[in-house]
């Protein structure tokens, strides 16, 4: 039985990270574990509250480290531009502030882009990385995501949870109004991780997407094949013989958003992954 432990963090508060005043949570001990701390970056208007249950699904085995990324939760606005890079910039930022020298890294959809940057401009920090329903380009994603991404407006967060934690910190309705539109330039303009790049990550990688994913399959199986995945030898004897370079999950009857309630069905294969666990063949001949 997988241990499920209650969602208090150790640590909490908030750090002066490339001119944010960025909030983070840690759960567990820093550097008590022979396993690497777990950082958890949540996605798009998302924030710590968010991602509780994978918090809960990890923290029984490794310190776990989740933050809000600027704008997000806990986390003010600054008058500096959006990207993924700066925002991988600073989640390299907290490691260091945080005295952890590499940790595994999951990112959800927005989180996963950051990850994967991170990874990209900070390869010395990612010990292992899960891009969970995210891209590493922009054709990546299905064209319905971006005509949603241009309908957004701050009206469409009225009395959500979103606003609320924004105009806890800054009540000003004006400066929400500006997040969300640096937030739907961000979205739109996304990111473009090169092939190249992509073969460059020493991180080895497990791509999770739904088959109902805004993620297109085919795109997440092109991250597969460039982080080094398929394995001819296990193709023709039927056996891996070795732990993969790559892994790839693709979960049936899953959304983008669901996707995120699906921690239970992913965390085992996650933590298998994390931890280098052989795989298994059974004895049939």
């Amino acid at each position: 039985m997988r241990e499920v432990m209650a969602t208090k963090p150790s640590r909490n508060g908030h750090l002066p990270i490339n001119g944010l005043s960025l909030y983070h949570e840690v759960y567990g001990e820093l550097g008590s574990s022979k396993s690497s701390p777990l950082l958890l970056i949540p996605g798009a208007f998302m924030a710590t509250d968010s991602m509780t249950s994978w918090v809960s699904a990890f923290a029984g085995e490794r310190a776990v480290i989740i933050f809000d990324q600027q704008g997000h939760g806990r986390t003010p606005d600054a008058p500096r531009t959006m990207s993924y890079a700066q925002f991988a910039d600073d989640a390299a930022e907290l490691l260091r502030t945080l005295k952890v020298e590499r940790a595994d890294v999951l990112g959800f959809s927005q989180g996963g882009q950051v990850a994967l940057q991170l990874a990209v401009r900070h390869p010395s920090v990612v010990n292992k990385l899960v891009p969970l329903a995210a891209t590493y380009r922009k054709d990546g994603w299905y064209s319905s995501v971006f005509e949603s991404i241009e309908s957004l407006s701050a009206a469409a967060f009225a009395g959500t949870p979103v606003e609320k934690a924004f105009k806890d910190h800054t009540p000003d309705a004006a400066a929400f109004d500006a997040y969300v539109e640096k937030m739907k330039v961000l979205g739109i303009e996304d990111h473009n991780i090169s092939d190249a790049q992509m073969r460059s990550i020493s991180a080895k990688t497990m791509i999770i997407v739904g088959d109902a994913d805004a993620v297109k399959p085919e795109h997440a199986l092109a991250m597969f094949k460039l982080r080094g995945g398929g394995d001819e030898e296990a193709a023709g004897s039927g056996m891996l013989q070795k732990v993969p370079a790559a892994r790839l999950v693709i979960l049936p009857a899953t959304s983008h958003i669901g996707i995120l309630g699906q921690s239970a069905v992913l965390a085992p294969m996650v933590s298998a992954f994390l931890d280098d666990v052989p795989p298994a063949t059974p004895d049939l001949f």
